[in-house]
């Protein structure tokens, strides 16, 4: 089939849809970048300039067709054009996660072969000149911000800026090698390749082609009647493909504008100045917001207090059925009307969210007690499902169809299947092509026929269409008397009180559920301030007497709201540790998207869980820790093994 029949009317590949833009939108804003307290902004011909005088610098390095360039910091205007750039001399962009680890990196480059590097920065540099000769095929990088960098040697590295403008003053003899390039690009062309979070093993290279992204990007926007004027905020790592997609696939589609952040420090300042009218979270930033939300709230006057406390009765009550223009009371909707001029108006500009018109959260199951506080302001949240093998959208929740406990129908095109032992099949055109250099598990997880196991359990309700997740298939199990354990639904109940950041639950095959329970260093700490109780530390504080009784009765709360669940009443937590030390990705113990890695925690804490199991009332522990600086060290504690009240269900008791 011929291009401009096989794409989305015509438009077959990144560079056709940068095009599109700079052509029809050419004065409207595409990027911009908030820099030294300044917001700088560039319309889409000016930002399709500037992606192809760095594509001809490509060339001019000697960038050949199939190269796998890898991209290395936080989100600028800069690396989003890297990429395309990339695509436009045909080579495969490769976005790695900022905060990854040398010894991370060394992986990643090494799997894909990647020839070049794109470094936003100093400590971005210095990481692949630690581990730069375990690579083998590199050959050159290129670097954005030259502060630290005069004195380094420059054999191989190149300036940003010293690219382009090599490209500009080369642009006559190397602008048909480039147009020859793009003119190949069709449907079934690599568009980028972006590797897992890797909470099993290593992360494996999925490639997404040109079709994946297009036909996602374009179907999800007119799932959600995206628009040209649209504002998103672009913070989330760039290895991730949720923010490929958003930042990248959608905002070539719609041409809205993606803007960037200063700094991971000034993001909020920056939401709030930029007011998005899309935008993405997944569960742990909207977590955080509501845990600063919450603490604020406590140093609050009691007047404040108790508006707050009233209003929010009021919001939780009708406030979704507001935004779902279901029938409410009149005295019911000037109740709200008054909460919106007092409370919920004010809260929202505060959290930047004044503008938001869709907004979702993905990643990971949200407690529904989280999504349905947001909702309630008025703020249009939805859930999402979908992975990185689907080129992100699997289902999603339609405007009048949203429910904190299913993630939507499937969304336009994709095909939806449950195995007999409960896991999730879905069949798309945003499934991926292979995982790289790994045919095994290509052929483990897409099948002849194009379906996918996405490796979670779930079902689809007859009445409504909805899927409903349950948990990953491999941590659905039993405990030991044969009722249904999943630790997922009562590890986000626990993660609605703002005094806790992370939680784990174990218990398949045990005779009862125990957890790990990581405090929320804001948020104790402000409690801990505002009462006069000195630490120096997290595990200090961690350890406090007042501390384990505070989460205690948090999770004796859980019990007997997880009691209410006739299927899941076993999965009560009949012990809880409080850890000495918070998990961490630079650890192993979550991944660079902050997924908890379980299989590595139960290994690695075994100590801990055998004691919550066999009756000790502590246990004495010592863990390995990295630091800032890589170095490996290690921290000791004798912890307090907290025994919590589990209630009973129906005529079953639960005993302790």
């Amino acid at each position: 089939m011929s291009k401009t029949l096989d794409g989305a009317g015509g438009l077959v590949s990144v560079p056709a849809l940068l095009h599109r833009n700079a052509t029809q939108f050419g004065s409207a804003p595409a990027y911009r970048e908030k820099e030294f307290g300044i917001w700088q902004s560039w319309t889409w011909s000016q930002t399709n300039e500037e992606i192809e005088a760095l594509a001809l610098g490509f060339l001019d390095l000697g960038v050949a067709e199939g190269d796998f360039i890898a991209v290395i910091g936080r989100n600028r205007p800069y690396l989003y054009w890297s990429m395309m750039a990339a695509q436009m001399v045909g080579a495969v962009p490769v976005p790695l996660y900022q905060d990854a680890s040398a010894e991370e990196m060394a992986y990643t480059m090494s799997h894909c072969g990647a020839r070049f590097v794109i470094a936003g920065d100093q400590e971005q540099v210095d990481k692949v000149m630690e581990i730069q000769v375990e690579l083998t095929e590199f050959e050159a990088m290129i670097y954005l911000d030259p502060r630290g960098l005069r004195k380094y040697d420059s054999a191989k590295l190149t300036q940003y800026s010293a690219v382009q403008e090599a490209g500009r003053s080369k642009r006559a003899a190397l602008e048909p090698e480039m147009k020859a390039r793009i003119a190949k690009l069709d449907y079934d062309s690599t568009c980028v390749m972006l590797y897992t979070s890797g909470t099993t093993g290593k992360p494996k290279g999925v490639v997404l082609s040109n079709r994946n992204v297009i036909e996602t990007a374009k179907s999800s926007s007119e799932f959600d009647d995206l628009r040209q004027t649209d504002d998103i905020l672009a913070y989330l790592p760039m290895a991730w493909v949720g923010d490929f997609i958003f930042s990248v696939g959608q905002a070539l589609w719609c041409g809205f504008c993606t803007n960037c952040p200063e700094s991971a420090d000034t993001m909020h300042t920056d939401l709030r100045e930029i007011g998005p009218t899309y935008y993405f979270a997944p569960p742990r930033v909207f977590e955080n917001q509501l845990t600063n939300v919450m603490i604020r709230m406590e140093d609050a006057s009691p007047m404040k207090k108790r508006l707050f406390d009233y209003f929010m009765g009021v919001a939780r009550k009708v406030g979704p059925s507001i935004l779902d223009g279901n029938p409410v009371s009149l005295i019911d909707r000037i109740n709200y009307q008054l909460g919106e001029f007092a409370i919920y108006g004010p809260l929202k500009n505060t959290l930047g969210f004044s503008r938001v018109r869709v907004g979702y959260t993905a990643g990971e199951a949200i407690g529904p007690e989280i999504f349905d506080f947001y909702r309630s302001l008025g703020i249009n949240l939805k859930q999402l499902y979908g992975q990185t093998e689907a080129t992100v959208f699997i289902t999603a929740q339609p405007d009048g169809e949203v429910r904190s406990d299913t993630v939507g129908v499937t969304c336009p095109g994709v095909e939806l299947k449950i195995a007999e032992n409960g896991e999730v099949f879905y069949r798309s055109p945003g499934v991926f092509v292979e995982y790289y250099k790994n045919a095994e598990s290509t052929a483990d997880t897409k099948d002849t026929e194009g379906w996918v196991a996405t490796g979670d359990a779930g079902f689809i309700e007859e009445s409504s269409g909805h899927l409903r997740i349950i948990d990953r298939a491999k941590d659905v199990g039993q405990t030991g008397n044969g009722h249904m354990f999943a630790p997922k639904y009562v590890e986000n109940k626990l993660k609605f009180f703002p005094n806790i950041l992370e939680t784990v639950v174990f218990g398949n095959g045990k005779p009862y559920c125990t957890a790990f329970v990581n405090i929320d260093l804001t948020a104790v700490g402000n409690w801990a301030e505002r009462n006069n109780i000195a630490y120096a530390s997290y595990q200090e504080l961690a350890g406090h007497p007042e501390v384990l009784s505070t989460i205690q009765s948090h999770v004796e709360e859980v019990n007997a709201s997880v009691a209410q669940d006739a299927m899941l009443s076993d999965c009560q937590v009949h012990r809880f540790v409080v850890l000495h030390k918070q998990l961490d990705a630079d650890d192993g113990e979550l991944t660079r998207t902050q997924k908890v890695r379980r299989r590595i925690i139960e290994e690695k804490f075994s100590d801990i869980i055998n004691a919550m199991y066999d009756g000790s009332d502590t246990i004495s522990t010592t863990t390995e820790v990295t630091y800032e600086d890589g170095r490996k060290g290690a921290i000791s504690a004798t912890l307090d093994i907290r025994d919590a009240a589990v209630q009973t269900v129906g005529a079953k008791i639960a005993a302790q």
